[in-house]
């Protein structure tokens, strides 16, 4: 309710129907990140104990950033039960989850990727999404978006003109030319030198 009244950007969360003690949530990379375009799949876990003791948080989707389905210790997980704060709701957690995201600090779960990989999964993330059942049972309305995405990017791909075909260097030239260089030098040795014996 809380975040249907008030909601946060870049992020959507919902509850499975069978647990409400697991939820899903979707982060989407924010404008000028090397996230950007992403549409990043996760889960809380919380305890029974909630609000507290604080949850236990997942990455899903490849993103380059944590590595998926392992528990990442943040101040706002499991992990770190002394620095929880029974105040925190789930917009706070995934808000410290994405602020975390942006930031490059090392911590057990995460993992060291240059921006052009973080770039691909971004790109690759919708399709990714898809394959997965709970993210289409929850989120029926971000996956009419990425279909939609795809098949811009589809329609744009088979508009663009071809492009014409990258000829490779043949072997056997270079290796001709290379060979005339050589006798050539060898050449204009053998002459130089037969010039200064004269």
């Amino acid at each position: 309710m809380q975040l249907a009244k008030d909601p946060v950007p870049y992020i959507t969360a919902e509850p499975l129907s069978s647990n409400v003690l697991e939820w899903h949530y979707v982060v989407k990379g924010p404008e000028g990140s090397p996230y950007e375009g992403g549409t990043y799949h996760g889960k809380l876990v919380f305890p029974k104990e909630y609000p507290f003791k604080p949850p236990a948080i997942y990455m899903i989707t490849p993103n380059g950033r944590f590595k998926t389905n392992t528990r990442l210790c943040l101040s706002i997980s499991d992990f770190h039960p002394d620095t929880w704060n029974p105040g925190w709701s789930v917009s706070t957690i995934l808000t410290g989850l994405l602020s975390f995201m942006l930031e490059k600090s090392v911590t057990l779960g995460s993992i060291e990727t240059t921006d052009v990989q973080k770039r691909i999964y971004a790109a690759q993330s919708g399709r990714t999404n898809l394959k997965d059942k709970k993210f289409r049972e929850l989120f029926p309305g971000l996956c009419d978006e990425i279909r939609q995405q795809m098949l811009e990017e589809d329609t744009l791909a088979q508009a663009a003109p071809p492009q014409p075909p990258v000829t490779q260097p043949n072997n056997t030239n270079i290796i001709n030319f290379a060979v005339l260089v050589i006798f050539g030098v060898f050449a204009f040795v053998v002459r130089t030198m037969i010039s200064s014996l004269n």
